[in-house]
C-alpha cells in the first residue's frame, strides 16, 4: 500500500508566495516601462491584430503561468522520479516556448520590455518553485 503526503501548509504558503513573486516581476517592468519611461506597449499575438499591454493582461498571463507552473511540478513531485529535473527542463521549454511571441509580435522598445517581462516571470518561477 502506497501512501501520499499532502504538501505541508508552509510549502503552500511558499509556493503562493514565488506566484505572487512572479506576478509583482513583470508587473514592476511594466510599471517602469509604460507609466514612468511613456512607452505604447502594444504586441501582435500569431494571427492576431496589434494589442496594447496593460496591466491586466501582464497580471494575468504572469497569474496564469505561476498556477499553471506550481500544478505541473506537484504532479511532478509525485509521479516524476526525478521532478526536480524534470520541472527544470519543461519549465526552460515553456519558457523559450512564450519567448516565440514577443520576438515575432513586437518591434523595438516593446520587444525588450515584452522579452523582459517574459524572462522575468520564468526566472523566479524556474528558481524559486
Amino acid at each position: 500500500m502506497t501512501t501520499t503526503t499532502r504538501p505541508s501548509t508552509r510549502s503552500a504558503a511558499r509556493r503562493a508566495t514565488v506566484v505572487a513573486l512572479a506576478v509583482l516581476a513583470p508587473l514592476a517592468i511594466w510599471a517602469v516601462a509604460v507609466p514612468v519611461a511613456g512607452l505604447d506597449l502594444t504586441a501582435t499575438p500569431i494571427g492576431g491584430t496589434e494589442t496594447p499591454v496593460g496591466v491586466l493582461a501582464v497580471v494575468t498571463g504572469a497569474l496564469c503561468a505561476g498556477l499553471s507552473g506550481w500544478a505541473l511540478l506537484a504532479v511532478l513531485e509525485r509521479r516524476a522520479t526525478r521532478p526536480r529535473r524534470t520541472w527544470t527542463v519543461t519549465a526552460l521549454a515553456v519558457l523559450g516556448l512564450s519567448l516565440i511571441t514577443p520576438l515575432t509580435g513586437a518591434t523595438g522598445p516593446s520587444q525588450l520590455v515584452l522579452l523582459s517581462m517574459h524572462i522575468a516571470v520564468g526566472a523566479v518561477l524556474i528558481k524559486l518553485l
